[in-house]
């Protein structure tokens, strides 16, 4: 069950994204609505979300949805995510190219796009043409 505190933190999250003050979230906004609640669902995970409410939703469908089983999932241990970059280093460095980290994103998995690279980033150091994916792993799951 959802905390009261927590509650109350949701009704404003939801309320900046019933941007026609209906008390309805467009269908569209549900991923994003889910994040800025502290989910990270994925994309598959928002397009069935969405095929199963159907349509704009309010904010009791949206507390089900929000309190789903798996719904607050931890987003796992920083050396899970390096063990699949570690692939990528050949010479187990600690370090990759910006290029194959580009690759690595925009190509497999849960794909990101370009301007989603570029925002990532932005947040450490590229000037070597290498990323510490360490560190890029430690400041992405700190936020």
């Amino acid at each position: 069950m959802i905390e009261q505190s927590s509650s109350t933190n949701y009704k404003e999250a939801f309320a900046l994204f019933d941007k026609r003050g209906t008390g309805r979230v467009q269908l569209d906004s549900l991923g994003d609505l889910l994040r800025a609640c502290g989910q990270n669902p994925t994309l598959a995970e928002i397009a069935d979300l969405e095929h199963s409410v159907g349509s704009d939703f309010d904010f009791d469908a949206f507390s089900k949805i929000l309190n789903r089983p798996g719904g607050f999932r931890d987003p796992g241990e920083p050396e899970e995510y390096c063990r699949g970059f570690q692939v990528f280093d050949k010479e187990m460095s600690g370090f990759i190219g910006v290029g194959q980290l580009r690759y690595i994103l925009t190509n497999l998995g849960e794909k990101m796009s370009d301007d989603e690279v570029d925002e990532l980033l932005k947040a450490v150091d590229t000037s070597s043409g290498e990323i510490n994916y360490i560190d890029l792993v430690k400041t992405v799951l700190a936020n």
